[in-house]
């Protein structure tokens, strides 16, 4: 048997399989395409986790475009951010040319066109339709890791939703989360949290309400609130196809931490929804994180613990998800270790960096009888991937250096206009338009404050009531004292005598020489 032969034989016994499977292409020996060594990943093992990974330029979000269009044909959902824009063409069929052609003969295949459901949505809503989640959806860990709180900043934001979850105040968006944080971290709220919460330094309470306005400075407060984004609006089907749901991030590329910790919030929320399905024949969502390692940039430790949680334990709800990186090293190895499903593009190496990065990657993966692993990384051209797979049996397959299938729909953006034109037509752009404002945090606590500042004023008012009644009560003891003296006979005597002064006073006579002259007081 010829060293081609036993790689046919090899590559067939390790991935073939009687179940339905994405086909990615077909395997290279010694730098030919052997169309008879096929490729696949059995569909039912697409829930157990993926890497996609590679150097700018090699071809990966291609062959995310690849696998979202297989899925979709088997009725399998699928959710991906769009970094770049490019990939609503989805929605139209592609065009074919000579290269596309070459390709698919080397596959042993035709190239067929086509098109495939696609919804668009968008953080800003400016980009397709408003994907929104509620302060209290996203929770302490991830609200941190968008505002970039540290440990002791992350504390404090716990405490604040604990109370509002004990108090039953319900926090939808950023007006909410600042009307709480002022709330407990000054007068009544501070004294009421003392001795269960904890209390919250005036410090850690001004450095979380300057993150918060930064965030609406930079316009994103729109993601918080109502309507809330229904989980199940991504698990649709049009025509027996699974619809391809496109998160375009173009617009936020400069926030990073915002649109990937948004869709681990997604993840999350699936997790806590969704039922046990155990092992399913097909999964019933498959999640593609592009730009994986901005999850995991100075990630505390909090946020890190939910995601190997929900990487380990999504998977019984029929979930899958693939992480879309440059290096395998992006991906912390707790959730390295879980990822069975390779397709590893290929990798410079320019600097001892980068040669240190291909040595680690190199030791991830199975030993070939095949392939020198570190030479082939190096050397694989665009559209081509080293890969290794579980297959129906969950067994690691042989590596595979992969001569990739083509996507049959448009590798491009729409045009602007048909981009719109298909936002505007989206019954899904339509429910989530117009935000709600329900009462929420801000009002019962506004209502709250208000109240207890007009206490507060009856009080001050009581006391100073309280304060003045015994020196009015003096002022009118001794006011009654006065009118009964001046009520008294001698009072009114006196009262007589002032007067006749003051009138002989006004005649210019004094009252002793009238006297002297009539012989008394009045003359008689």
């Amino acid at each position: 048997m010829t060293h081609k032969e036993k790689f046919i034989e090899a590559i067939q016994k390790s991935y073939s399989t009687t179940l339905p499977g994405i086909h990615l292409g077909s395997g290279i020996l010694d730098g030919e395409v052997v169309t008879d060594a096929r490729v696949t990943i059995p569909l039912r093992m697409m829930n157990r986790h993926g890497l996609i990974a590679g150097a700018t330029g090699s071809g990966k979000t291609r062959t995310l475009q690849v696998l979202a269009e297989q899925l979709s044909d088997a009725g399998v959902p699928v959710f991906m951010s769009d970094i770049k824009g490019d990939l609503s063409g989805m929605a139209q069929a592609g065009t074919t040319n000579a290269r596309l052609e070459e390709r698919a003969t080397a596959l042993g295949m035709s190239f067929k066109p086509d098109a495939f459901p696609i919804e668009l949505y968008s953080l800003s809503g400016n980009l397709g339709a408003q994907m929104r989640a509620t302060i209290l959806e996203f929770g302490p860990a991830l609200l941190a890791k968008i505002l970039d709180l540290n440990d002791t900043q992350s504390g404090v934001l716990s405490i604040l939703f604990k109370y509002a979850d004990d108090k039953q105040l319900p926090m939808i968006d950023l007006n909410d989360l600042k009307k709480v944080l002022a709330y407990l971290s000054e007068g009544a709220g501070a004294a009421e949290i003392k001795a269960d919460y904890g209390s919250i330094s005036s410090a850690s309470a001004g450095t979380i309400l300057r993150k918060i306005v930064a965030v609406e400075q930079q316009g994103m407060a729109s993601i918080f609130g109502e309507k809330s984004f229904d989980i199940d609006d991504l698990i649709n089907r049009v025509d027996g196809r699974g619809v391809i749901s496109l998160l375009n991030v173009s617009d936020v590329q400069d926030k990073p931490a915002l649109f990937s910790t948004f869709m681990l919030s997604l993840l999350a929320e699936l997790y806590q929804t969704l039922p046990e399905a155990g092992d399913l024949d097909k999964p019933k969502l498959v999640f593609f994180l592009d730009e994986a390692h901005l999850l995991f940039n100075d990630a505390p430790k909090a946020f890190m613990e939910q995601i190997e949680k929900v990487v380990r334990l999504i998977r019984s709800k029929g979930v899958g998800i693939f992480f879309c990186t440059q290096m395998a090293q992006d991906i912390p190895d707790s959730v390295l270790s879980q990822l069975g499903n390779r397709v590893q593009h290929v990798l410079r190496a320019f600097t001892p960096k980068d040669a240190e990065g291909l040595k680690k990657t190199v030791k991830t993966y199975p030993r070939s009888d095949f392939y020198e692993i570190d030479q082939v990384l190096t050397t694989l051209g665009i559209g081509q991937a080293l890969i290794t797979v579980l297959n129906e049996k969950g067994i690691p397959t042989e590596v595979a250096a992969t001569h990739l299938v083509p996507p049959r729909s448009i590798m491009g953006p729409l045009t602007t206009s048909d981009y719109e034109q298909h936002v505007r037509a989206s019954d899904v752009y339509k429910k989530y338009k117009d935000p709600i404002d329900p009462e929420s945090a801000y009002e019962i606590l506004s209502r709250r404050m208000e109240e207890t500042a007009r206490a507060q004023q009856q009080a001050e008012e009581a006391k100073a009531a309280a304060k003045a009644a015994p020196r009015k009560a003096a002022v009118r003891e001794e006011k009654g004292m006065f009118e009964e003296a001046l009520a008294s006979p001698l009072a009114k005597q006196i009262g007589r005598e002032v007067v006749r002064g003051v009138f002989g006073m006004l005649f210019g006579k004094s009252t002793t020489s009238r006297s002297k002259k009539s012989g008394g007081l009045f003359g008689f």
